[in-house]
């Protein structure tokens, strides 16, 4: 019997929210098929199973967080999965199956002692007690829907997103054509401060009330002779989000404990632009390829190439990553980033390696990357071409030893073969930590990604 744990999802992850199961009781899983989403505070994710079975008992209920390591669920493995289903009786139970010649509460109390998480289940959580997590408390702000008035249809009674959306929907249909548009934050500022929004006016687009209209409203007239009225006390909402204390913890952690150094170079793109160009001129849309990808290859193939720059810093030593896994920093709509892996990226085909770069970022502004795309990255790309940057100097995510960013490409006077013309170039850089590498390492690091892409066509 296997267990199945709360995964650590990033190196600050101390708990998470499990927000549905992708499985029931029964199922037949395999190594890798997502079996939950859980909500960490930087989106929600995909976990996969590491096992191949069937599922046993569900022990935690969906809208409950906890702790890293907590176990969520058993699977029978492959042996006793075949057992079960010669015995259809114990197929969807979550206990062992009863010897012979003892009653289920017998079996049930012979072996508490050897398997205490399956044969003694946290109690599921009653609906009313179950939590909303970060993002859906976000949603339904934005949307200005009370999670408590909403009826929920998930498991248990659980408020879904899709709960939020439809409650928001309502709310809006449900309004006067001619309601005016408060904003929530000064919807609450009301509340707090005793303010009436039907007596105040809206300095907001299309006359909508805004904070700053609330807290003028409760400030009352002024007179000439009254003290100017003191700034307003920040709220709760003028606070970072989780997504931006987890990525201010992070980096601060950063900072804080890895040494970093920093090399940067220029890279003629000539050679690439063009086969670039004329890849995609003779290619169907669905093939075409953006200067990323051969960005993120040629990273790959350096990071092959030179080892001691691809894996992780533990324990006051270095560990190198089993496979080259490029993480891509991918900002989301609502701010903050994420950085999912291409796992194995150096091996990958130019126009695979775009595809998997395609996906990953549609699914993670989409709120759905899995687990081991999140937590398997051995060294992270960044590339602000596209925002106008010509340089980035970043913070390495610990604990990998290196980062590696990419600014815009422009044209400027170079020189070739004693002849000066114009070229596209791009500045790389590159984030080290200082206890893994010098800059040695990480200037021949440099090399190898210039090398590369001299040479698109093998790439």
């Amino acid at each position: 019997m296997a267990e199945f744990t709360m995964p650590s999802l990033g190196a600050d992850m101390e708990e998470g929210l499990l927000q549905e199961w992708l499985v029931h009781p029964g199922d037949h899983v395999g190594r890798g098929d997502a079996v939950a989403v859980v909500e960490t505070a930087k989106s929600a994710i995909e976990v996969e199973c590491f096992e191949t079975g069937t599922v046993g008992a569900l022990l935690v209920e969906p809208g409950t967080t906890v702790s890293v390591g907590t176990v969520l669920a058993t699977i029978e493995t492959e042996p006793e999965a075949a057992e079960a289903r010669a015995n259809p009786r114990r197929t969807r139970r979550a206990a062992p199956p009863a010897d012979e010649g003892r009653t289920e509460r017998e079996h049930s109390a012979a072996k508490a002692p050897d398997l205490p998480p399956a044969e003694a289940p946290e109690p599921p959580v009653a609906p009313d007690r179950l939590e909303a997590g970060p993002l859906l408390r976000r949603d339904a702000e934005r949307a200005g829907v009370d999670l408590a008035s909403v009826h929920g249809s998930g498991p248990g009674g659980r408020v879904t997103r899709h709960d939020v959306e439809r409650a928001g929907e309502d709310s809006a249909a449900a309004r006067p054509p001619a309601r005016r548009q408060v904003t929530p934050l000064a919807r609450r500022l009301a509340g707090e401060l005793d303010v009436d929004l039907a007596e105040i006016g809206g300095t907001g687009k299309n006359g909508a009330i805004r904070a700053g209209d609330v807290r003028r409203a409760a400030a009352g007239p002024r007179t000439e002779t009254a003290p100017r009225p003191t700034a307003p006390t920040p709220t709760r909402e003028e606070r970072p989000t989780p997504m931006r204390r987890a990525i201010a913890d992070l980096m601060t952690r950063a900072n804080r404990e890895i040494p970093h150094y920093h090399l940067a170079t220029t890279i003629d793109l000539h050679p690439a632009m063009e086969w670039l160009h004329e890849h995609n001129r003779n290619s169907p849309v669905d093939r075409r390829l953006l200067p990323a990808a051969l960005l993120i290859k040629a990273t790959a193939r350096a990071a092959a190439e030179v080892p001691d720059l691809n894996g992780f810093w533990i324990d006051d030593h270095f560990e190198a990553g089993s496979g080259v896994h490029v993480g891509v920093a991918v900002s989301l709509r609502g701010g903050g980033l994420v950085a999912p892996a291409l796992h194995d990226a150096d091996t990958l085909e130019v126009t695979a390696l775009m595809a998997a770069l395609k996906d990953v970022v549609v699914r993670a502004r989409g709120g759905r990357l899995r687990g081991s795309e999140v937590s398997g990255a051995t060294i992270t790309v960044t590339n602000l071409g596209d925002q106008g940057a010509e340089a980035v100097f970043g913070v390495i995510h610990p604990p990998q030893v290196a980062l590696v960013g990419f600014g815009r490409v422009v044209d400027r006077p170079w020189a070739v073969d004693g002849l000066l013309g114009v070229r596209p170039v791009v500045t790389a850089t590159l984030s080290a930590d200082h206890r893994a590498t010098d800059g040695s390492v990480g200037a021949r690091f440099l090399s190898v990604v210039d090398r590369q892409l001299q040479s698109p066509e093998h790439l």
